[in-house]
C-alpha cells in the first residue's frame, strides 16, 4: 500500500501544479475517487491515506528545500523548473520521503524508481531518477549511507 500512496503522491503533487489546487483538495479526490477505483475493468490499488497525505504535506511544506536538493543533483543547465512535471512532482515526493528519514534511502530510491518506470516505461528517466534521487539521499542523510 506504500508503493501505491508514493504513486499516487506524484500523480496528486503533478494535478496540484498543474490544476493549482491545495493539498487539502486533491488528497480528499485521490481517496475518495482513486484509491481503489475501476477503470475500464482494471482496479487500482489501494493507497495507504497516512503515508499519501504525509507524502504531500511535506512535498509542500518543505518544497524549497527538496527543489534546492534537485537542482544540485540536476545539470547546471537543467534546474529544476525545467525539467519534466511528471519527473518534478516525483522528485518532490521522493525528496519528502528521503527528508523525513523514516524509510532507509535505498528504500526510497527503488520505490521511486519503479514509480518512473511506471509513467516512462520504455524511456531512459528511470536511469536519470536513480542517479538523482542517490545524490538527494546523500545530501539528505549522510550517515545513513
Amino acid at each position: 500500500m506504500k508503493s501505491a500512496s508514493r504513486l499516487y503522491a506524484v500523480q496528486a503533487l503533478f494535478q496540484m501544479e498543474a490544476r493549482g489546487q491545495t493539498v487539502e483538495a486533491v488528497a480528499k479526490e485521490f481517496e475518495s475517487h482513486r484509491f481503489g477505483a475501476v477503470y475500464d475493468g482494471d482496479e487500482m490499488a489501494e493507497g495507504e491515506p497516512d503515508h499519501f497525505r504525509h507524502l504531500l504535506s511535506e512535498a509542500v511544506e518543505r518544497q524549497a528545500r527538496i527543489d534546492q536538493m534537485t537542482d544540485r543533483a540536476l545539470v547546471a543547465k537543467w534546474p529544476i523548473d525545467r525539467i519534466d512535471p511528471v519527473l518534478r512532482a516525483l522528485f518532490r515526493a521522493a525528496g519528502a520521503e528521503l527528508t523525513l528519514g523514516n524509510t532507509p534511502p535505498k528504500v526510497v530510491i527503488t520505490e521511486f524508481v519503479d514509480v518512473a518506470k511506471a509513467f516512462f516505461p520504455d524511456g531512459r528517466e528511470p536511469k536519470f531518477v536513480n542517479a538523482v534521487l542517490d545524490h538527494m539521499a546523500r545530501e539528505a542523510a549522510p550517515e545513513r549511507f
